[in-house]
C-alpha cells in the first residue's frame, strides 16, 4: 500500500510592511546636490575639526570625507588637541576659503562643548546649531532676511528625517506648504537638544500633533486648534507611551542604548516606524504592524549636511550682492554730493 501524499505546509503570509533604506533616500537628494552644485562651478571648502579619540567620531570624520570626494565637494580633516579647538575655530571663521566648518563632539564631554558648539559663524555652521538658526527654527521663521534672499538652517538629523518623511508620502503636497504634517500624529522616542526637541518642533511646526517621550514624561508640541498659531507651543501631558502610541500614524525612536527595544505591540496598524538611532531600536516583529519601517538614517543625514553647505554658500553669494550693491549706491551718493 503506497503512503499518502504529504502535501506541504503552507507559507506564511508575506509581510505587508515596506522597508526603505536609508540609500534610496539619499540618492535623490545627492542628485539634487549634485545639481547646483554644478551650478556653482568649483568645490566648496567643508572644514572638519577632530579633538577628541572617539572612534565614532573619526569614523564619521572619514565617511563625510568620503562623501565629500565622492561627490565633488572639498573636504578637510583637521585633528588636533582639545584646548587649541577654540582657536582653531575662531581662525576659520574668518577665513574666506572655508565654506563650512562641522565640529565632531564630545570633545571635553563637559558643558563646555555647549560653548564650543556655539564658536562656529552662523555664515560657517554647517550643522545648523548656531543660535540664530535654534531661534528661527522654534520660532517657524524659514528665512534670515526680511528680503527672504537667504534660507535659514536647520539641524541635519532632524532635517534628514524631515526629508525621509517628505519621500514615503508622509507630507501631503495638496496642503500649502508649511502646513503639510496636519492631520498627522506623531510620536517621538527622544527628547536630546540635539535631535528630539528640535524633531518634535520642526514636525509640529508644519502642522503635526507630536508627542515627544523621554524618561521624563511625554509633551505635546502643536499649533493649537487648526494650526492657527505661527509656530508650536509645547506642553507636559499626563500620558504615557501607551497612550499615545497606539494613536500615531508615526513613530520616530532614537534611544542610544542596545538594550532598548521598542514595545511594537503598541504600534497601531499601518503606522510609519523611523529609527534614528545607532542601535537598533525596534526588533524584526515591527514589520509586522508598520506599513513602512526606515532602518537607518545615517546616509540621508550625510547628505543633508552637503545640501546645507550650498545654502551657505548661496547665502553668502547673497551676502555679498547685499554689501555690493550698497557700496555702489554710496559711491553714487558721494558723487552727486561732490557735482
Amino acid at each position: 500500500m503506497s503512503a499518502a501524499p504529504t502535501t506541504a505546509a503552507p507559507a506564511a503570509p508575506a509581510t505587508a510592511c515596506k522597508v526603505v533604506l536609508a540609500g534610496s533616500v539619499a540618492s535623490k537628494l545627492m542628485a539634487e546636490v549634485r545639481a547646483d552644485l554644478a551650478q556653482l562651478g568649483r568645490k566648496p571648502l567643508l572644514v572638519g575639526f577632530l579633538a577628541n579619540a572617539d572612534p565614532a567620531a573619526k569614523m564619521y570624520a572619514d565617511w563625510t570625507k568620503k562623501t565629500c570626494e565622492e561627490n565633488g565637494f572639498a573636504f578637510d580633516l583637521r585633528e588636533l588637541d582639545k584646548e587649541a579647538l577654540e582657536d582653531a575655530i575662531l581662525a576659520a571663521n574668518a577665513d574666506r576659503a572655508v565654506d563650512g566648518m562641522i565640529v565632531y563632539f564630545p570633545v571635553f564631554g563637559t558643558g563646555h562643548d555647549a560653548y564650543l558648539q556655539q564658536l562656529p559663524s552662523p555664515t560657517k555652521d554647517v550643522e545648523g546649531l548656531s543660535h540664530r538658526y535654534l531661534f528661527n527654527m522654534y520660532q517657524n521663521t524659514r528665512f534670515l532676511d526680511a528680503a527672504q534672499t537667504q534660507k535659514s538652517l536647520l539641524p541635519c538629523t532632524p532635517l534628514a528625517i524631515i526629508k525621509i518623511l517628505e519621500h514615503i508620502g508622509v507630507y501631503n503636497p495638496i496642503l500649502p506648504y508649511g502646513n503639510r504634517l496636519f492631520g498627522r500624529t506623531i510620536t517621538v522616542v527622544n527628547r536630546s537638544e540635539i535631535v528630539g526637541r528640535p524633531l518634535a518642533a520642526l514636525l509640529a511646526n508644519d502642522g503635526a500633533d507630536v508627542w515627544s517621550v523621554d524618561v521624563t514624561g511625554v509633551q505635546r508640541f502643536t499649533r493649537g486648534e487648526g494650526i492657527r498659531r505661527v509656530c508650536h507651543c509645547a506642553e507636559d501631558v499626563d500620558l504615557k507611551l501607551e497612550d499615545v502610541v497606539p494613536r500615531s500614524d508615526v513613530v520616530i525612536t532614537g534611544v542610544p542604548s542596545a538594550a532598548y527595544k521598542f514595545p511594537v505591540d503598541l504600534l497601531k496598524d499601518g503606522a510609519v516606524c523611523i529609527n534614528f538611532s545607532s542601535e537598533k531600536n525596534f526588533s524584526p516583529d515591527v514589520k509586522r504592524k508598520a506599513s513602512i519601517y526606515v532602518p537607518a538614517i545615517g546616509k540621508v543625514t550625510i547628505t543633508v549636511l552637503l545640501r546645507n553647505l550650498l545654502r551657505l554658500v548661496a547665502n553668502q553669494a547673497a551676502r555679498d550682492r547685499e554689501e555690493a550693491a550698497k557700496t555702489e549706491k554710496t559711491g553714487e551718493e558721494e558723487k552727486v554730493a561732490t557735482s
